[in-house]
């Protein structure tokens, strides 16, 4: 770790300092996929974090965990590497003139001003740093520590790797054994079945459609607005009770919630005559048995169309078929592969997911539930809420985590604007199992649906 605060407002840059550093990594198809976008979050504290503690925490666990600390490098053959060199992560601390609840409200904003996003497309060609930190202090004397990371380093359930190891550093416990290699396509390779659903889930767009995303892209900060909804623990669980009743069958949570949202979100936005897809990421780890450890974006897809008519009850019935044939009628890496083989690994930054479609409002819900992260105390501290902090307004994209003290589900959602505010108005459509007497979360923004 080096660099020493010298006011209230400053940077320093944490590095592990190890002088034994692995070799590069050699990013796989996935990481390569993602390699333009940056994810950031917020965690809220009910009262102040020790900078020196944190920083001091995040320099071990860089230790552990080199790739965060590391830049991005491009081969004269296309392939993305990760040099863990130790240049460091910027670790800023800033006093920021909001409450609590005033900063909670920013969350829906283009640009809080609680995070420092990655410049992840610049991260590609120019050493940048591929994780930053932002501690802001509050005026009402709370905190929100604001983190980014680049998407190529790992996915969600890599960054969940990265605060459990930096909480274990802080706190004085074991931390967890991250499992790396130094080639991930051919460690993926190994676990993967020889045969998959034989259709990838990317695509080239032609030209046309290529500028039609772009201007998209262009525009999504004026197009487009974010709004959060939350669903009590009891309101979920009689969501959940009347979608398994109605289709005779064990649904999960997100089965329940991922049907009610989208059918809700049609009615809302007039196309209930029309199809439309939703597109929801799995975790493969999981899938193909590889421990939660494993570094990466190792991610795929369910995509799965709403057809008009479709009780809400019937599409979460046919989203948990889908999750329990993910394997023979979803995965797609080799599938993937092959594409790629055939348009030229070159050219994979010009590809984009299938299941993202905003012309054709297709719905892409990630579920970041379940990874423990508002159970983990950083410099002796748990946080009272978590926040997804999107660094670009693309509409038809969603976020779902644990609500404010890990109790029921925050929804985060961008959507068109005028979609948006209809569906500030339709209460009754969004909440039909919410119940008066049900306690409200912990904190919340005020614009909370």
């Amino acid at each position: 770790m080096t660099g020493t605060l010298a006011s209230d407002t400053e940077t320093r840059t944490v590095r592990a300092g190890r002088a034994d550093r692995p070799g590069p990594v050699r990013c796989a198809v996935g990481d390569l996929l993602l390699a333009d976008l940056p994810v950031s979050v917020v965690f809220f504290h009910a009262q102040p974090l020790d900078p020196d503690a944190l920083a001091a925490g995040l320099a071990r666990a860089l230790e552990r965990l080199p790739e965060f600390a590391g830049r991005l490098r491009t081969g004269d053959d296309g392939d993305l590497w990760i040099d863990t060199d130790d240049s460091g992560v910027p670790f800023t601390v800033a006093d920021a003139p909001y409450t609590l609840a005033e900063a909670l409200d920013r969350m829906v904003l283009p640009n809080s001003g609680l995070v420092d996003h990655v410049r992840a497309a610049e991260a590609r060609r120019a050493p940048l740093p591929l994780l930053t930190v932002r501690l802001n202090r509050l005026a009402d004397g709370t905190c929100a520590l604001g983190v980014s990371w680049h998407h190529a380093v790992g996915d969600m359930q890599t960054f969940a790797l990265l605060v459990r190891t930096w909480s274990a550093c802080t706190e004085g416990t074991e931390p967890p054994e991250p499992v790396r290699a130094a080639d991930r396509d051919l460690h993926l390779d190994a676990h993967l079945p020889a045969a998959d659903c034989g259709t990838p889930s990317l695509r080239l767009p032609d030209p046309a459609e290529a500028a039609e995303l772009r201007r998209a892209v262009a525009a999504a900060g004026l197009a487009n607005r974010t709004v959060q909804i939350w669903f009590s623990p009891a309101e979920t669980a009689r969501l959940r009770a009347a979608h398994s009743a109605e289709a005779g069958r064990r649904l999960s949570t997100n089965d329940a919630l991922c049907a009610h949202l989208l059918h809700v979100l049609r009615e809302v936005d007039g196309a209930g005559d029309e199809e439309q897809t939703l597109t929801v990421p799995v975790n493969l780890r999981r899938v193909l048995g590889l421990p939660d450890t494993t570094l990466g974006n190792l991610l795929g897809e369910i995509r799965l169309p709403y057809r008009p008519g479709t009780a809400p009850a019937r599409y979460a019935a046919e989203l948990r078929t889908a999750v329990e044939e993910f394997t023979e009628k979803h995965l797609s890496v080799r599938s993937n592969l092959r594409f790629l083989e055939r348009v030229g690994r070159d050219r994979a930054a010009a590809c984009v997911p299938v299941g993202f479609d905003p012309s054709r409002r297709t719905l892409t819900l990630s579920n970041w539930c379940r990874l423990g992260l508002q159970d983990l105390p950083l410099a002796g501290h748990r946080p009272l809420a978590f926040s997804p902090a999107a660094t670009l307004q693309l509409p038809w994209t969603s976020w779902l985590v644990e609500g404010p003290r890990g109790e029921g589900h925050l929804y985060t959602l961008v959507l068109p604007a005028r979609t948006a505010a209809r569906l500030r108005t339709a209460a009754a459509l969004l909440h039909p199992h919410r119940d008066p007497a049900d306690p409200g979360p912990a904190v919340a923004p005020r614009k909370l649906l």
